[in-house]
């Protein structure tokens, strides 16, 4: 056996990415010690949908105003029955210092005195970072990129997203997501590209050819059909379970 080759692939084996768990799966199981103490997850969270992000370090400037952001944003995601967690290959007194840094002196776009109060993870050990494959060695193998997974009330993987260290994160897309699974669950539909709430919805496609003809010939009284697959109906915000911001919107 060529030598040269074997230790080749077992420096591959050790550096390779550890896997992301996938969309639909059971969300990864832990325990860690955070800013508001510790945390058993999903026991603690059960019934509740959560959003589990990571963020490259503490005394970052991406990262402060993210955090600043998700905190002035928390009651919006938690009228969606969802909670916040973050996480950063920091200590815990890091991340304490970083918040208090925070709330004391950073202003951006109108926030300020911004106290962080969702739970951080203190991953020093890359445990959690590790089960969520939030560290890619081929961007960095010592800081957990900008990885996002909602998790519903069942803890199951309901959506990924994955940002670079030089991007901010999309909050109003956050919240429009979360609201979008929550609409597909409630009232068994699809949402389309760039569905807003109070936008058509898309009807399950038929799953026969007499349903399919039923559905071109009389479609019902709020639906419109562009084809036998694609039909749209309306659902309006009313009908919607909403973050306050948006509900009150017009």
């Amino acid at each position: 056996m060529n030598t040269k080759t074997t230790e080749h692939s077992n420096a591959t084996e050790q550096t390779a990415a550890p896997r992301i768990p996938l969309i639909g799966e059971p969300a990864p199981g832990f325990t860690a010690v955070t800013t508001q103490g510790k945390v058993q997850f999903p026991e603690d969270y059960k019934g509740k949908w959560v959003i589990l992000f990571s963020h490259p370090a503490d005394f970052t400037p991406v990262c402060t105003t993210e955090f600043m952001t998700f905190a002035t944003l928390m009651p919006q995601f938690e009228a969606l029955n969802c909670k916040l967690l973050g996480l950063s290959i920091d200590s815990n007194y890091s991340h304490i210092a970083w918040l208090r840094t925070v709330k004391d002196k950073i202003k951006y776009k109108g926030m300020e005195n911004v106290e962080v109060t969702f739970p951080v993870i203190a991953d020093l050990k890359m445990e959690v970072a590790r089960l969520y494959g939030m560290i890619q060695p081929s961007a960095d193998d010592s800081h957990a990129v900008r990885a996002v997974f909602v998790i519903d009330g069942e803890a199951k993987v309901r959506a990924v997203l994955y940002y670079p260290q030089s991007t901010g994160r999309n909050f109003d897309e956050l919240l429009r997501l979360l609201v979008a699974l929550q609409t597909a669950d409630a009232h068994k539909v699809a949402t389309p590209a760039d569905w807003r709430p109070g936008d058509e919805v898309i009807v399950p496609p038929p799953g026969s050819c007499g349903v399919a003809q039923e559905r071109m010939a009389r479609p019902a009284d709020d639906t419109r059909c562009l084809d036998w697959f694609l039909c749209l109906k309306r659902l309006p915000k009313s009908a919607l379970k909403l973050p306050p911001l948006w509900a009150e919107s017009k």
